[in-house]
Order: structure tokens, then C-alpha cells, then sequence
């Protein structure tokens, strides 16, 4: 498994690992703000500022907190407003997200058109391509 795992590490993979890993989670803090930061406050200001993050079902007689931090410590909660509200942030970003490669996809069609079709030969590269065709028989 050693000898595996140093062929694997020579041949670069783990560097091409690391950077994208390091890649991936600043994207995933980028997107967090966005989300967070930006088009959440939005919804909030369209929906009168409702957040279900908050909200939870006590799953316990103890429960009598009204917000979701002291009824995690009063008892057991279904916390279903946070799962919500991280559902609705999941879906936002990959709308967000198919928007942005479905214009990057346009875009990239655009630029890679197919090449124009070559000319008609004329009459005259007609007879000079049955002339090469006839030596080469010959």
C-alpha cells in the first residue's frame, strides 16, 4: 500500500489534489457570501424578511425556548428551518450556477463556429486530379 500510495504521490496527483481541494473551498467561501450576503438579503426583503432558519419542532416536553440556540440546549429539536433554509440556499446556487455555464456555453458556441466548407474544385483541378489519378495507375 506504501509503494502504492508514493507512485501515486510521484506521478503529481496529490499536488493537482491539494490545489484543487485549496480551489474548492475558496469557491465554496465565495459562493457562501454570495449566497449569504447577497441574494439572501434580497429574498428576505421580497418575502418581508421570513427566515426558517429559526424554526424547529421540540421533540421533547422540556422544550419551551422560543429560539432555535435554547431549544438545543433545553432538549432534543427537529431543527427542520435550518435544513430549509440550507436547501434553499443549495438551490439557489445551482440555479445561479447552471445561469452562469449555460451563458459560458453560449458564449464558447459562439467563438467555435464550424468551418466554412472548401470551395467547389474548379474544372481545370478536375482534370488535373483524373491526370495525377491515371499516372498512379500506370
Amino acid at each position: 500500500m506504501l509503494k502504492e500510495f508514493r507512485d501515486f504521490a510521484m506521478k503529481g496527483n496529490v499536488v493537482d489534489l491539494a490545489v484543487a481541494v485549496i480551489i474548492g473551498a475558496a469557491f465554496g467561501a465565495i459562493v457562501n457570501s454570495l449566497v449569504t450576503d447577497i441574494i439572501m438579503p434580497s429574498i428576505g426583503a421580497v418575502t418581508g424578511g421570513l427566515d426558517f432558519s429559526n424554526y424547529f419542532l421540540a421533540l421533547s416536553s422540556k422544550v419551551t425556548a422560543a429560539n432555535l440556540a435554547d431549544a438545543k440546549k433545553q432538549g432534543a429539536v427537529l431543527a427542520w428551518g435550518s435544513f430549509l433554509t440550507l436547501t434553499l440556499n443549495f438551490l439557489i446556487v445551482a440555479f445561479v450556477l447552471f445561469i452562469v455555464i449555460r451563458v459560458m456555453s453560449q458564449f464558447k458556441r459562439k467563438e467555435a463556429a464550424a468551418p466554412a466548407a472548401p470551395p467547389k474544385p474548379t474544372r481545370e483541378e478536375e482534370l488535373l486530379t483524373e491526370i495525377r489519378d491515371l499516372l498512379k495507375k500506370a
